[in-house]
């Protein structure tokens, strides 16, 4: 994986480094900072981003939410302060893992890997949602264009249905896109 590391201590970077690379992980960059972090996850874009709740200027899970708003991306938040408010604005940030210091490369690579994993079935899941929604929205424009076409031509409501299809298909547009268009000329038309 490509993993950015962002930690403010030098020492805990570096060796953390040296554990990912170990286990044949490429460290596309080491901040120190929060907002580094987010500069160089928009920059690098990485596959994780292993940070510390704890940083200068922007903390580690403001920074968390910066990233995975700009671009979802699993985080694994370390930390040295074993206290509940952080595992909760850990939550609410999006962070994927929580371990708490000291670590060793077998527990951030597995926090890491499932981090991961969760991440990749979290977009599958927004990925059917959004189909689904999509589906959802084109079933509402259709059933308004037909009773539309209803309305106006007489139709019954196989033959407004295979109308609007008809159309979408000789047009080769989506039905979504051609049911809006009625209800839109029916519109203008009062």
């Amino acid at each position: 994986m490509r993993v950015l590391i962002a930690e403010d201590d030098p020492v805990i970077a570096l060796g953390l480094e040296t554990k990912l690379a170990a286990l044949g992980h490429d460290v596309v960059a080491r901040v120190a900072d929060g907002h580094r972090a987010v500069e160089e996850a928009a920059r690098t874009r990485p596959d994780a981003v292993v940070m510390d709740v704890v940083m200068p200027g922007l903390d580690g899970l403001e920074a968390a939410s910066a990233i995975t708003r700009a671009r979802p991306v699993p985080i694994v938040a370390i930390t040295a302060h074993d206290q509940p408010e952080f595992l909760e604005r850990a939550i609410r940030a999006g962070v994927a893992a929580y371990l708490v210091k000291p670590v060793d490369g077998r527990q951030v690579d597995r926090a890491l890997r499932l981090a991961v994993s969760r991440h990749t079935e979290f977009e599958a899941m927004r990925t059917e949602v959004d189909r689904l929604q999509e589906a959802l929205e084109t079933r509402r424009l259709v059933e308004r264009a037909k009773g539309v076409l209803m309305d106006r031509l007489g139709l019954s409501e196989q033959a407004a249905f295979l109308r609007i299809q008809h159309r979408a298909r000789d047009a080769n547009r989506k039905m979504a896109d051609v049911a809006r268009q009625v209800i839109e000329a029916a519109d203008v038309l009062g």
